[in-house]
């Protein structure tokens, strides 16, 4: 995808052949920063304060930082020691465990002499593979995109989408909003209801910025706006992506999903997740009950951050400064309320045996 009209990934190794950059989206919409990450604590830092953030990018982040750590101490203590402080770092996305321990796999088995060569090698794959896997996303997306312009007689298709599941949210092309990039480069005229995603306001701050820079039209809309859109017809489908989803096609995303789902299964609206099979856990069948949920700082409620009248940009707290908050960052949606997955290898019903379909090798 392109920012001013500049082809750019989320994450890449720089010209010196080993340092790693990716794009600060806690500076994001005010400011485009490129970090340079050296070490293997830049990388972890990186994760667990979202300046990387969306499942299929921190797998990515977390792949390259292991390739850090290497340089340091290729030893199998020191690399085992470091995975283990990557995966620490944020507990519910499941492509970051995903990534590590096929890095780990890989480099178990190879001469410690060889392990850094090795370990950019197989990080480098990770990416190659999450674009190529978000590009069939899409591509197996559109036709949903289709089909309701032809229920409306080519009419605008109003997309509702959640928190922020576009190429920031990957290494390139995004999970739900892929198939919303090609269904526009195809000529289609498409429309999406951004929802803000409080508290760290992903879909406000993220998802317009990218759209607005690819010149997709949407709109921004307050998190409770939905249902009420729905309601009055201003929704024709929904597209959320997922941090992780289970065997039987759970799906946690970013908190207030479910509610939406609740609202489009009351309005008959479709409601589908976008999600590349390394988001799938195949060893967890019920999601509410088994599926981690990070709690993240209290500060993410109690404060926002914004543009101020003078183009400063500033973080001021909005509740009493003697008021707690909670701040549960993602919620699970059963499979019964989605309408269906988009994967790299089709859409399947949100089940065992829709997933199995597709995935007959994980039986």
């Amino acid at each position: 995808m392109k920012i001013d009209g500049v082809a750019y990934r989320t994450i890449w190794v720089n010209q010196d052949g080993w340092s790693v950059h990716i794009i600060d989206q806690t500076k994001l919409p005010w400011a485009v920063d490129i970090l340079r990450l050296t070490e293997v604590a830049h990388a972890a830092h990186g994760i667990r304060t979202m300046q990387a953030r969306g499942a299929p990018l921190i797998g990515a982040l977390a792949a390259y930082g292991l390739c850090l750590a290497l340089r340091a101490d290729a030893s199998t203590d020191a690399m085992e020691r470091d995975a283990a402080l990557l995966a620490a770092t944020r507990p519910t996305a499941v492509n970051l465990r995903w990534a590590l321990e096929r890095m780990l796999t890989r480099l178990r088995n190879t001469p410690t002499s060889e392990r850094i060569a090795a370990a950019y090698a197989e990080a480098a794959a990770i990416a190659d593979e999450d674009v190529a896997q978000n590009e069939a996303i899409g591509r197996h997306g559109v036709p949903l995109i289709e089909a309701a312009a032809a229920r409306k007689g080519g009419g605008r298709v109003n997309v509702l989408t959640h928190c922020n599941a576009g190429w920031l949210a990957t290494v390139d092309w995004g999970t739900a909003l892929s198939p919303i990039y090609m269904a526009s480069n195809a000529g289609l005229d498409v429309h999406v209801w951004v929802d803000e995603t409080r508290p760290r306001n992903q879909g406000a701050a993220l998802t317009a910025w990218e759209l607005g820079k690819h010149g997709v039209p949407h709109t921004v809309v307050a998190d409770n706006a939905g249902g009420h859109l729905m309601q009055h017809g201003e929704v024709d489908l929904a597209i959320v992506g997922a941090d992780r989803v289970t065997r039987a096609g759970d799906v946690a995303n970013k908190i207030g999903t479910y509610l939406k789902a609740l609202a489009a299964r009351d309005n008959g609206v479709p409601f589908w997740a976008a999600v590349p099979s390394s988001t799938i856990d195949w060893s967890v069948s019920d999601g509410v009950r088994d599926i981690p949920i990070e709690e993240r700082n209290a500060a993410e409620v109690t404060d926002v951050t914004g543009r101020m009248a003078d183009g400063s940009v500033a973080t001021v707290r909005v509740t009493p400064l003697d008021s707690g908050a909670a701040n549960p960052a993602f919620d699970v949606t059963p499979a019964r309320l989605i309408t269906g997955l988009v994967t790299e290898r089709g859409r399947c019903e949100a089940s065992v045996p829709g997933l199995m379909g597709l995935f007959p090798e994980q039986r």
